[in-house]
């Protein structure tokens, strides 16, 4: 048997190769002992074994080497049993002591050793808290408990409120009666018992004697297997379209290389393009403006920017000079820019009419970018000073 297995927890490449017995003539199944991975894909997977006669096998996978091992060696059970076995009439002597290490029959108790001290004694030396409270009780009555509406005192009996912890034993060292706590006893030392020591009389570990294994036999050549005459598919799934083709059973690496050349390694790249090409994209997430960069979208850039200008300028003026200095800057820059134009065009006396248009749209924006700034700096301020009133009253 030979192919990918996974059910449950199982997931392997199978290698299993039935053996006869020269001396019995039975047959016995011998398993790869530490078989590969299957990778299990909905992309064709190509399983090549390779039983070469020095008794060595190459398992590969898409053409790739994934094990390889020998016959002899790595298979349960072994192809050849050992050439001893033990002695199933073997015995362990009445006498043997397998016993390392003994407790010293020398050794004796100390005579201060007190096996009776307590392992934990009461504090001689503790005094009752100041605020212990001993005449309160652990628990109240809740005083927020109300008696149910349908509680009938006859068929139910009396009412009684629930109880809860008493609030004045938390803000206390404790309720009660106080009685003193108890404290680990300096002169405990419990149960005496005897240090142990190397066993004199110790013999080892014992083992039955080894005798020839009657049933052992050798076979050097279990690559040689038996003809076959068909090949078999061990099929179970929940899951429907799979398929099998292009199965090659002969004496040539080379033809079986070949065969996949002119086949999986035709379709497999194209396969994978398939599956990639059906994969669902994944949703483009929006870029944040920090991520932003001038030269992709110049609009779009400066239209984001000044909106984050605007948004922290609202709630903290300095903070968003900070965090988006090119903003402020910008904005400054425009200011002395429009600034310088408009002077110029004074200076100058009789300006042409288009020139004077010009001047004007631009103090124009000017004053639409200013008034923005300026709402989102008082805007700003304006929170500051809330949030220093509310700090003085609640500190008043």
């Amino acid at each position: 048997m030979f192919g990918p297995d996974k059910c449950g927890h199982t997931n392997k490449v199978h290698f299993i190769f039935n053996h006869k017995n020269p001396k019995t003539g039975e047959y016995e199944e011998k398993h790869l002992t530490a078989p590969p991975t299957a990778r299990i894909v909905k992309t064709t997977e190509l399983y090549t074994l390779i039983v070469h006669p020095n008794n060595t096998f190459i398992i590969q996978q898409n053409g790739e080497q994934v094990k390889t091992g020998s016959l002899l060696e790595d298979f349960s059970p072994s192809v050849n049993p050992e050439k001893e076995i033990d002695d199933p009439k073997d015995s362990k002597p009445e006498d043997w002591v397998d016993e390392a290490r003994i407790a010293d029959p020398e050794a004796k108790k100390p005579e201060d050793w007190d096996e009776e001290a307590p392992f934990e004694i009461v504090d001689e030396e503790a005094t009752k808290p100041e605020d212990w409270l001993e005449d309160e009780p652990l628990t109240i009555p809740d005083p927020e408990a109300q008696k149910p509406e349908d509680w009938d005192d006859e068929e139910d009996g009396d009412w009684v409120a629930p109880t809860v912890p008493n609030p004045k034993c938390t803000e206390a060292s404790g309720c009660g009666p106080w009685t003193k706590p108890l404290k680990k006893n300096p002169d405990y030392k419990g149960k005496w018992t005897a240090p142990y020591i190397d066993n004199p009389a110790y013999k080892g570990v014992w083992a039955p004697r080894k005798i020839k294994n009657p049933d052992y036999y050798e076979d050097k050549t279990p690559a040689n297997f038996e003809p076959m005459g068909a090949i078999g598919f061990e099929i179970w799934t929940m899951q429907n379209d799979i398929l099998f083709d292009n199965i090659y059973i002969g004496h040539s690496v080379e033809d079986a290389a070949k065969l996949a050349e002119e086949t999986f390694k035709e379709k497999h790249p194209i396969e994978q393009l398939a599956e990639l090409a059906d994969k669902p994209k994944e949703a483009e997430k929006p870029k944040s403006p920090s991520d932003l960069k001038f030269l992709d979208d110049p609009v779009h850039f400066i239209k984001e920017k000044l909106d984050l200008f605007i948004t922290i300028a609202q709630k903290d003026p300095i903070q968003a000079v900070k965090f988006v200095p090119e903003v402020a800057g910008g904005i400054g820059a425009l200011l002395v820019t429009i600034i310088a134009i408009i002077v110029g065009l004074a200076s100058s006396g009789g300006a042409p009419p288009a020139a004077k248009k010009a001047a004007a749209d631009a103090k124009d924006k000017a004053k639409d970018v200013k008034d923005k700034a300026s709402k989102a700096i008082a805007s700003g301020a304006d929170v500051a000073k809330d949030a220093t009133k509310r700090n003085t009253r609640s500190s008043s």
